[in-house]
């Protein structure tokens, strides 16, 4: 590779257009590199087409698609692979995200894991594959300190930063107010998001009529003591719609719910977002875009994800198991009382989490770097555009 070739990295993670918090996490990944680096971008996705369209990557490979030996000289062209970010190492899933960056070290290509999370992370055979393959990487960062935790009882001993989320650096992109319209999203509404999940290998500890009716109660409630509106927002409509329809279908007063019908961006949700006055969700990056936003909420903390979010932000709220309809509505009320302290809170806690996001990208730049100097070429050949360096 000369000097003025462009460097390849390859970025593989759950994509494809089926979570917007994963897409949000593609996104900013893809922002971080475009803003130092002249790279030419190769992302492993579910959905070529989809990735394609969002993104505007130099190349997509169908991932899922592709035996393990048409994906070797996809993997050996590159000169850095990206692992994550995200959720991907829990037991169901983790052989499979990892078996790029198996095949990255094979190849001598130098891997990262980036901002990932991990959990649920229990069988042995798992955990032995996860503590291999994370010895092999070059760099190793966690979003987050359940994530830390869940590793090092898997027995993974090595280094490991803990950064945070990707998509806190995201910000909104415009919608006109005829899409608002559409939505019914007018000035007019008062309005409270709601986000819901379904169960599944990754929240296997979910049952849907506990949290159906949490959720329909507490949204009849909203509507019945402050006289709002609820919107609910599907980050991952394959599940989501499902799931919110079958919560309208408990609730009492299901003429004042109503769902998201568009198609769109993690920076158009988080315009969205900044309509409502009170949110109330499950979803880790429906939590995110609120906070990002200044919207006041509380959660469903489902996952530890979840949980270990709202402890960055000084928050209360109980495990999952515990929330009963009765609990839920006095910590509707109590937030309430104090959405505006709330709100000022996360304004003054999110910067640092924020920075701890652009560690990544710094990271990122540092280890092309040094896989530059190894291969005799100048580092120099990397832009400076960003102030995170």
């Amino acid at each position: 590779m000369s000097d003025n070739a462009v460097l390849k990295i390859g970025i593989s993670g759950s994509y494809g257009g089926m979570n917007l918090g994963d897409e949000a996490i593609l996104q900013s990944i893809i922002n971080g590199i475009r803003a130092n680096i002249d790279a030419e971008i190769t992302v492993f996705t579910r959905n070529p087409e989809d990735t394609m369209s969002r993104h505007r990557v130099e190349r997509v490979v169908p991932v899922r698609k592709l035996g393990r030996k048409e994906v070797v000289p996809e993997v050996e062209r590159l000169d850095l692979l990206i692992i994550g970010g995200g959720g991907i190492l829990y037991d169901a899933d983790a052989k499979a995200y990892l078996r790029e960056a198996v095949i990255a070290h094979d190849k001598g290509v130098p891997f990262m894991l980036f901002a990932v999370g991990a959990g649920p992370l229990k069988e042995h055979a798992v955990q032995e594959h996860v503590q291999k393959v994370l010895d092999l990487a070059s760099v190793v960062t966690v979003r987050d300190h359940p994530s830390l935790r869940t590793l090092e009882e898997a027995g993974v001993k090595r280094e490991i930063m803990i950064t945070a989320d990707p998509a806190l650096l995201l910000t909104p992109e415009p919608l006109s107010a005829e899409v608002l319209q559409l939505e019914g999203i007018t000035r007019k509404c008062k309005l409270v998001g709601m986000s819901v999940r379904e169960p599944g290998v990754a929240a296997p500890d979910i049952r849907e009529e506990h949290y159906h009716n949490l959720i329909a109660n507490a949204a009849d409630y909203l509507i019945d003591r402050y006289d709002f509106d609820v919107v609910f927002v599907p980050m991952e409509p394959k599940f989501d719609l499902h799931q919110a329809h079958s919560v309208i279908a408990k609730m009492v007063w299901p003429n004042h719910a109503s769902i998201l019908q568009g198609d769109y961006t993690p920076g158009q949700i988080m315009t969205i977002m900044k309509k409502f006055e009170f949110v109330v969700g499950m979803r880790l990056h429906f939590l995110i875009f609120a906070a990002l936003q200044g919207v006041p909420f509380i959660s469903l903390p489902y996952a530890k994800k979840v949980q270990g979010f709202i402890e960055e932000l000084h928050l209360d709220m109980p495990p999952f198991h515990d929330i009963t309809t009765g609990r839920l509505i006095a910590y509707i009320d109590k937030s309430w009382d104090r959405h505006e302290e709330i709100g000022r809170r996360a304004g003054e806690l999110l910067p640092a989490l924020r920075r701890r996001a652009a560690q990544n990208n710094t990271l990122m730049t540092e280890l092309l770097r040094l896989v530059m100097t190894r291969k005799g070429i100048s580092p120099e050949t990397l832009k400076k555009k960003s102030a995170n360096e």
